[in-house]
């Protein structure tokens, strides 16, 4: 059997590399990922796939991922960054092209953005545009598609324009919302990726590609209020700054208030094609606006999407607590417990919890929050659970369902009581340092301000039970393993 050439894969962790990643699995390709935090990888890449610990501003971590590698997708961005993110971002390019030519790789492909230089690019576009610049001249050939809004459950475009529509039934619209753009579903990008790597390598290609409609943001937003059947009145003003917009978008939806005054400034320019190369080079055929958010909203609606935007640790704030933070179009509650005990010993008090054993913490509050949930007609804590050791995809635990569940890995439950939103808690085990690591995460997906106002309300007593008992679920753990 032939053994295709070896490719790395930068920014797997993130959006558009954790939906690569899987197809070029599925082609049979031999995959090497390099991230910064491999051990975020190292449960989402197949048995074949390497994963090894670099960084694109490190030279000496990226050589030895070099290392036989014939094609490298560069798929790395820094918009979460603070400070000077443009110069760190070129010379992370300039860096990755250096390496790779030492290593003899044959070809880059990189994932540009749209926009003509000589209609005064913001910043982010600028960088974007320069990135592919430093990496061509490294003598390399590369490839670079430029793309506009990316469309898919869970992307940054597509979590903004649900998060405003589903939330304000007043839109307010800055000019910015009017500028056209050419929105590409995530799987057209994805497929444009996968067949880039059939191209001839004999030189370097700028390539535009698009959906098969341009428009706006606000074109945009009333597609999706109109699939969603959501009577949303748009009110144009003629001034507001990308401070104040980012500090809106901050406000109202998923995005921090950094990102989205990047976001803003990118914005502001017209993001289509001019150039329709890539009809020509390429078998894709890309779908328009309507198909492209019909398939991400029915996507979204699957609990968690299978990448999101967020999931790219350059879109974390900080690497400190993810305590009530916004990730993606869901409010979160993540933490962390590091427990003397093994993977087995440390998911067992997650596998029986709830019913008659309990939540190990503050049992009583969980009670009380089943009744208040009986009196609103929800089914509240009296369905306990099955069986007291044992669980299975679709079991009832108390006013929960388990909706994934991985012995001695991780536990899913879907919420089942009365609440404005949706809600998830989930637990996930590894081994770390000699122990393992139990991470604990509590999601809400809010409906309206209403849903909001929930969560922020009763967050304090969030905090408390969340904090309680995962330390709960910790003693048990190492406990059990003493026992043992």
């Amino acid at each position: 059997m032939e053994t295709k050439p070896l490719i790395l894969l930068t920014g797997a962790s993130g959006y558009v590399g954790g939906r690569l990643l899987p197809e070029l699995e599925a082609a049979g390709h031999q995959v090497r990922c390099i991230a910064r935090t491999p051990e975020f990888l190292w449960q989402r890449v197949g048995p074949t796939t390497e994963v090894c610990k670099g960084d694109c501003l490190d030279s000496d971590s990226l050589r030895p991922a070099m290392l036989g590698v014939d094609t490298a997708y560069y798929l790395v961005r820094s918009m979460g960054s603070g400070g000077d993110f443009e110069d760190l971002d070129v010379k992370a390019a300039t860096l990755f092209g250096a390496a790779a030519a030492e290593a003899g790789v044959r070809r880059i492909v990189y994932l540009g953005v749209l926009g003509n230089e000589g209609e005064g690019l913001s910043s982010h576009l600028r960088s974007r545009q320069d990135r592919g610049k430093a990496l061509r001249e490294s003598g390399i050939p590369v490839v670079e598609l430029r793309a506009s809004i990316i469309l898919g459950s869970g992307s940054l475009s597509f979590e903004l324009i649900r998060a405003l529509v589903e939330r304000l039934p007043l839109m307010i619209c800055p000019r910015w919302v009017q500028v056209l753009a050419q929105p590409i579903a995530i799987e057209d990008l994805v497929a444009y990726l996968v067949e880039a790597l059939a191209l001839p390598q004999d030189r370097s290609r700028v390539f535009e590609v698009g959906g098969s409609d341009q428009v706006s943001y606000a074109d945009i937003m009333r597609e999706y209020a109109r699939q969603r059947g959501l009577r949303r009145v748009f009110l144009p003003v003629p001034v507001l700054t990308p401070r104040l917009s980012a500090m809106w978008l901050g406000l109202t939806t998923p995005v921090y208030a950094r990102i989205g005054r990047k976001l803003v400034e990118g914005v502001r320019n017209p993001t289509v094609v001019s150039n329709e190369d890539a009809l020509e080079e390429f078998n894709v055929r890309p779908m328009g606006l309507s198909s492209a958010i019909s398939r991400a909203k029915t996507n979204e609606g699957h609990e968690f999407a299978v990448t999101r935007w967020s999931d790219a640790t350059s879109s974390a704030g900080h690497p400190k607590s993810w305590g009530g933070v916004k990730f993606g179009s869901r409010l979160v509650d993540s933490r962390t417990m590091h427990v003397s005990a093994d993977q087995t010993a440390a998911f067992s008090p997650i596998r029986t919890i709830g019913g008659k054993r309990g939540w190990y913490y503050a049992t009583w509050l969980w009670r009380v929050r089943g009744f208040l949930d009986l009196l609103f007609g929800g089914a509240g804590m009296r369905r306990g659970r099955r069986d007291p050791e044992a669980l299975q995809v679709g079991d009832t635990l108390d006013f929960w369902r388990v909706q994934a569940y991985e012995p001695d890995r991780r536990l899913r439950l879907a919420a089942e009581m009365k609440l404005p939103g949706r809600a998830w808690l989930e637990y996930e085990v590894q081994p770390k340092n000699g122990g393992a690591e139990i991470r604990q995460t509590a999601a809400f997906d809010p409906v309206g301000l209403f849903g909001l106002l929930y969560w922020y309300g009763i967050y304090p007593l969030h905090h408390l039970v969340f904090v309680g008992t995962l330390k709960g679920i910790a003693r048990q753990a190492e406990a059990r393993a003493t026992s043992r």
